[in-house]
């Protein structure tokens, strides 16, 4: 979806977290060297955040709130929580952990 967006000003941004379940446990380094080598990442991914809670990076705070979920909640349930963001920082759309990329390139006509 990134490679095949970029050229429109598209970009997806990754935001690696260990609150669901462990499934982060390593260094960002690890991190990176994971994606890309198992899944051939070539967007960027930021260091290790946390996105509920007291410590919920500033990004997540803003993102929850601007695009609740289908049920009206802010928190973040599991990992592959997807939020879209216009050029001008507006979050105008949100999209559940089992949304996949594909569904959501489908719909990126609207906002490109």
């Amino acid at each position: 979806m990134h490679e095949d967006n970029k050229a429109n000003g598209f970009a997806v941004l990754a935001f690696p977290c260990n609150q669901f379940g462990a499934q982060e446990p390593g260094s960002n380094k690890q991190i990176q060297e994971f994606a890309t080598s198992k899944y051939d990442a070539t967007f960027p991914l930021f260091e290790k955040t946390d996105v509920n809670g007291a410590d919920a990076c500033e990004l997540y705070q803003y993102l929850k709130t601007a695009a609740l979920d289908e049920a009206g909640a802010e928190d973040i349930p599991w990992n592959f929580t997807k939020f879209l963001v216009d050029r001008q920082g507006n979050a105008v759309a949100r999209f559940g952990p089992k949304t996949t990329p594909e569904e959501i390139s489908a719909q990126l006509g609207n906002w490109l």
